[in-house]
């Protein structure tokens, strides 16, 4: 048997007698290894202890949590800390942990374990099942809750699809250890990147012109520099050119070059960044915005494969591979008569549209981890992360400036924070909201309060839920734009798992799109 695929579940409760039976029951209903702890002080070195045991089977002493430290451990901490090393325990996969205890409660220990432990999957237990204190386990992150006298089928049920929960982590944690998020020069696996993706392989490759659109800050430069990274020319030179900064009578001689003479102060031959990209590539980084001469002059180089510089009587065969971008609407500009159309053929050949990054929300994480971690270098600081209360607070933040404003927020979050953690405090940013869309509190209100407590507690139970999950998940479907995928992101649920509470508490998807 592969003891590595067999769950850990830790129970933490005061009531041994019930822990103790609870432990005999999970062992009997599934194949799993169950360690017990009677109290949150006893459950912080167990929990320690199993993350050492996983990396480097160092001595329990050395992670004992500061509430524990320096205390002779009792005989239950080190019956239950010597059960955990006899079974070669590695990381837990389940906690089950009763809210009320005497000293450090189930709060205090489920607080403890979200910032220690994020992936550990929670259940709170209380014998306390009123609306209040369900919301306030969910919110901290508790996976489920399940109050006391809680049915033998319940609690069965409840584990599993919590261990299921957790397997599913764990298969992700794997994938992405085997798989970056990156894809050449760009970052992110979204549903929206992944198309982008496969338009990349399906060009990079061959010599066809590729016309990449999206707003600005989406990373148009990042994608044409992954198509030539990806492509049979990245050997040879990658030039970048940023038409609207540079003014027309100037463009023309920077991207031709020019011969001696052939204006005042061209005093010798100069090669045009057409020849410089030989063989290699040249982006033309907004192209929507240069003017109709140019374009004449760019429609022969694509046409002909050849260029005129300037003052020369004969043309130069250059062999590039074109890449243009834009964030203009090129087919207006074409009914304004301000682009040629036959050039906006020849340009057009094959199109990669970016999404904005509102459309891409999943991949915030890995973008702002990337350019909080690059950035710290540049600007000599020390490592620093991000808080998930600001992650969070990123992922709700519509960007209009994409990942360019996102990159400018982060280095000023970077200067102004000053811990190894950045919060939402260190964004000065205009119309970012360090809120909530709408306070989960704020949904019961006194109306649906009273008819909750009307009504029997299996019904008051399952109203609450409905009441909760339909506000709940309301919330973040409003805050995805009714995407599911990105949804059940920003809930710490699998796609399937979401999809389940949708259909089972009758939510309208198409209401939030």
């Amino acid at each position: 048997m592969n003891t590595s695929n067999i769950p850990n579940i830790l129970i933490v409760d005061d009531e041994k007698d019930m822990t103790r039976l609870l432990k005999r029951s999970l062992e009997m209903e599934f194949e799993c290894n169950v360690t017990m702890a009677f109290s949150g002080e006893m459950a912080i070195p167990i929990l320690n202890q199993s993350s050492i045991l996983e990396s480097s089977h160092q001595q329990l002493n050395a992670n004992i949590n500061p509430i524990s430290n320096g205390l002779e451990l009792s005989k239950e901490h080190q019956d239950a800390q010597d059960n955990c090393k006899e079974n070669g325990y590695c990381k837990f996969d389940l906690m089950l942990c009763d809210i009320r205890m005497p000293g450090m409660d189930g709060f205090e220990l489920l607080d403890y374990v979200s910032k220690q432990y994020p992936d550990l999957t929670v259940i709170m237990i209380t014998a306390f099942g009123s609306i209040d204190v369900a919301i306030e386990a969910i919110k901290k992150g508790a996976y489920d809750f399940i109050s006391k006298p809680f049915e033998q089928d319940e609690i069965i049920f409840r584990v599993r699809k919590a261990l299921e929960r957790s397997s599913l982590i764990r298969e992700n944690q794997k994938l992405n250890s085997e798989k970056s998020a990156r894809f050449g020069r760009l970052i992110g696996d979204s549903p929206a990147m992944q198309q982008v993706y496969q338009k990349i392989q399906m060009v990079a490759q061959s010599d066809v012109t590729v016309l990449i659109t999206g707003e600005s800050g989406t990373g148009k430069e990042l994608t044409a520099q992954s198509l030539h990274i990806l492509s049979l020319r990245s050997k040879h030179n990658f030039v970048p050119v940023n038409c609207p900064t540079v003014p027309e009578h100037i463009l023309e001689s920077e991207l031709f070059g020019y011969k001696k003479g052939a204006f005042t102060n061209a005093v010798k031959d100069k090669k045009g960044l057409f020849q410089e990209a030989d063989k290699g590539t040249i982006f033309l980084d907004e192209i929507g915005d240069v003017s109709p001469s140019i374009q004449t002059k760019l429609l022969r180089v694509l046409q002909e494969k050849e260029i005129r510089p300037l003052g020369d009587n004969h043309t130069v065969k250059v062999d590039v591979r074109i890449i243009a971008s834009t964030n203009r609407n090129l087919e207006q500009k074409i009914a304004n008569g301000e682009f040629r159309e036959d050039f906006f053929y020849r340009l057009n050949v094959f199109t990669i549209e970016l999404p904005p990054l509102r459309e891409r929300i999943t991949d915030i994480p890995a973008i702002a981890s990337h350019l909080v971690e690059k950035h710290c270098k540049k600007l000599n600081k020390p490592s620093i992360k991000i808080s998930p209360e600001l992650m969070t607070c990123l992922m709700r933040y519509q960007w209009p400036g994409n990942i360019r404003e996102l990159e400018n927020a982060l280095i000023q979050g970077i200067l102004y924070c000053n811990s190894d953690t950045m919060t939402e405090s260190d964004i000065h940013l205009k119309g970012f909201s360090k809120e909530p869309a709408q306070k989960i509190n704020d949904i019961y209100t006194s109306e649906n309060i009273n008819e909750v407590l009307k009504l029997p507690y299996k019904e008051a139970k399952e109203k609450a839920l409905n009441i909760f999950n339909r506000h709940y998940i309301g919330v973040m479907l409003k805050l995805s734009g009714g995407n599911i995928t990105q949804a059940a992101k920003m809930c710490n649920l699998e796609r399937q798992a979401l999809q389940q509470i949708i259909r089972r508490f009758d939510i309208n998807v198409d209401e939030f799109r």
